[in-house]
């Protein structure tokens, strides 16, 4: 009976092991086979790519020599109707002087006949024959020649060729053309943010000198890539993205002193879960753009006005947001921009409890009381960013109910021009999510949010 249980425990023991082989056996054959479909994605990339340099160097370069043939061509005819046009205009006058010599010699064939045979005439005759003769001869003027241009003076035709051509071009046509096995630059991040995806990119070549970046994206299910952004940063925040959507991102940059483009980079998919910021419509005094990202402070309610809030609490802890000022009007102390915990009504400012907020004079204010600290003025062109996270979380309940009020901090860095605040805002209850807002007293302000 022992024995029974003993083998029946190694049987048990054997069956486990044998599971744990199989179950190891199929995760290493799940990692091959994904491994052996990355390596089908490699070798597709190299191929692809490969076939369509083909096809781009063959249309350049036929497309190269049907150009350089037609101007080629182009050249000899002008210089070839050049030739024609002084072989002509030479040609012409020699003509004429020809046509007035073989004139004078004929006229003095004629001559010279009358003459001979004036003289082999009879002797009645002899004497007016010889009169008639010498009465012509006196009148053609036989002492006068045309004349004739020496050959120094008529034109000799040449060709004028430079040989520097024949040695340049080649040269040239040696450089014309690279083949690269990686595009000078890549996408290194893609970050979703509310309504967009952050692009960072870096250079990968390093004898690759950049003067521009040129970053492009397009839809999944669409064919043609948009310009997205142009310039010498290496980040681009592309916003009004659909959300939940694939999107394809691809990078390439401009040479320093160079006028073509480099071969883009090998595109990104990159989407965005997150919903995007959107200010809250039917607030009088505030005006919004057709994606209500952006609020301008309409002169309806001068000399007063409440606060402008986010439509949701769409601001997570981790994220950056930030207020960009687009257009500016006459400032006030009540004026500000800022993150809080709730949306209330009936306040007139942001510079209250449950919030933090910059003035538009850079006055910082912590739950509606202001901190030593100054940022710079708020005025058009400003960016000023909200950086938060949490720092811990100090439930009063002995239940360590989130929902119980306690302390909750939170680290907060708020950046305007080229300085920056940090502070830790305390609460009294956890939140997930943060509203956003603004509040100006007068007309003139537009924001942008994202």
């Amino acid at each position: 009976m022992r024995k029974s249980t003993r083998m029946s425990i190694e049987a048990e023991a054997l069956l486990q092991e044998a599971k744990e082989s199989i179950e190891a056996a199929q995760n290493y054959r799940s990692e091959l086979q994904q491994r052996l479909h990355g390596l089908s994605q490699a070798r597709k990339q190299v191929r692809g790519s490969a076939s369509q340099t083909r096809e781009t160097l063959q249309r350049h370069f036929q497309d190269l020599q049907t150009t350089v043939s037609r101007l080629l061509t182009e050249r000899l005819n002008i210089l070839l109707q050049e030739v024609d046009s002084i072989e002509l205009e030479s040609v012409s006058p020699l003509d004429d002087c020809q046509k007035l010599i073989e004139h004078g010699i004929s006229t003095a064939d004629e001559l010279l006949r009358e003459g001979e045979a004036a003289i082999r005439c009879g002797v009645n005759e002899k004497e007016d024959k010889l009169g008639s003769f010498t009465k012509k001869a006196l009148q053609i003027q036989l002492d006068s020649l045309p004349e004739v241009p020496a050959l120094v003076d008529v034109p000799c035709l040449s060709a004028q060729l430079d040989d520097s051509l024949m040695h340049t071009f080649p040269t040239q046509v040696a450089r014309h053309g690279s083949v690269a096995s990686y595009p000078p630059v890549q996408i290194e991040e893609l970050v979703e943010r509310p309504g967009g995806v952050l692009v960072r990119w870096c250079k990968v070549d390093e004898d690759f000198t950049p003067q521009d970046y040129r970053l492009q994206y397009r839809r999944g299910n669409s064919s043609q890539y948009e310009d997205a952004y142009i310039g010498k940063d290496t980040e681009f925040l592309v916003l009004q993205l659909d959300p939940h959507m694939d999107h394809l991102f691809r990078v390439c940059a401009r040479g320093e002193g160079r006028t073509e483009w480099s071969p883009w980079s090998i595109p990104q998919t990159g989407y965005t879960t997150l919903a995007p910021h959107e200010w809250r419509s039917g607030v009088d005094g505030y005006i919004l753009s057709s994606r209500k990202n952006i609020t301008m402070r309409s002169d309806s309610s001068p000399g007063h006005g409440g606060v402008l809030y986010s439509n949701s609490p769409t601001y997570f802890c981790g994220q950056t947001l930030t207020f960009k000022i687009t257009a500016a009007g006459p400032t006030d102390k009540h004026d500000s921009l800022g993150v809080c915990a709730d949306s209330r009504t009936g306040t007139d400012s942001l510079q209250r409890d449950q919030a933090v907020c910059i003035s538009t004079h850079g006055a910082v204010f912590v739950n509606g009381k202001e901190m030593t600290n100054q940022l710079p003025a708020v005025t058009v062109g400003s960016s000023v960013t909200f950086d938060m996270e949490v720092v811990n979380i100090f439930p009063v309940s002995n239940n360590n109910n989130p929902n119980d009020k306690g302390n909750f901090k939170l680290r907060v860095t708020i950046g305007s021009g080229n300085r920056e605040v940090v502070f830790d805002w305390m609460l009294d209850q956890v939140v997930d999510s943060l509203f956003f807002g603004c509040s100006f007293t007068h007309p003139g302000w537009k924001v942008l949010v994202f």
